[in-house]
């Protein structure tokens, strides 16, 4: 895989905290990286995107990680790494009975996940991480994750550097609310300067070049109490 085209990641773990500093550490090191809370949001996201690996936890509330390991390998052949707090022999061999490709044990050193994520890549037939689409659909819209490009149909929309930011933010975790505060916080690092008001200002815009009706959005919607989410088709 060249060094220009990033693998994509699904990172699926229901401690908050872990999954934050995982996500923010995969995406310092190269990754694009998406991050599901547990069981049900990652079915979510997998209906929408191809990832070209998947990181998940074995202990989540639901069903846990040997239970979605096995519903994924019914109908795909992504590369899956189980992350568990057990270190015995007996999970690690379900695990792997259950078609997960590696297995780690908590606590790890973050370097070396980064190892098992990229000996596990390698293993891949060539060519095969690289096909795999990173596209959202929003209607008769799409945004190219890794290009940060929304098109319609053949024409290339325009985005100012503000509403390219949010997009990104958005895309990292459709189907997931995040609060103005978040935004305002994640665009400041972005080097975009923004308060909560213009936030909305932004949202309307935006929404203008997603939505047929932007009076009544059914892709950038607001989530009453908690701000705006993605819900890409």
């Amino acid at each position: 895989m060249s060094g220009d085209q990033q693998a994509h990641v699904l990172l699926v773990d229901d401690d908050e905290r872990i999954r934050t500093l995982l996500q923010k550490f995969l995406v310092r090191n190269g990754y694009l990286t998406t991050a599901a809370r547990d069981a049900d949001h990652a079915r979510r996201l997998l209906a929408g995107l191809d990832f070209d690996l998947i990181i998940l936890d074995v202990m989540m509330p639901g069903d846990d990680g040997i239970t979605l390991c096995r519903e994924i390998r019914e109908t795909r052949e992504t590369p899956i790494l189980l992350l568990t707090a057990k270190g015995e022999t007996g999970d690690r061999i379900t695990g792997l009975e259950a078609g997960a490709d590696d297995y780690m044990a908590k606590p790890f050193e973050p370097k070396e996940l980064l190892l098992r994520i990229g000996a596990v890549l390698r293993r891949m037939p060539q060519g095969a991480v690289a096909s795999a689409p990173k596209v959202l659909h929003l209607g008769g819209v799409r945004y190219d994750m890794e290009r940060g490009e929304l098109w319609q149909g053949q024409a290339l929309v325009r985005l100012t550097a503000t509403e390219s930011s949010l997009m990104r933010i958005f895309s990292g975790t459709p189907h997931e609310a995040v609060s103005r505060t978040e935004l305002v916080e994640r665009l400041s690092r972005d080097g975009v300067q923004s308060q909560e008001r213009a936030v909305d200002v932004q949202i309307t815009r935006l929404r203008r070049k997603i939505e047929t009706d932007p009076k009544q959005p059914r892709y950038l919607q607001t989530v009453r109490g908690a701000g705006y989410m993605l819900a890409p088709d």
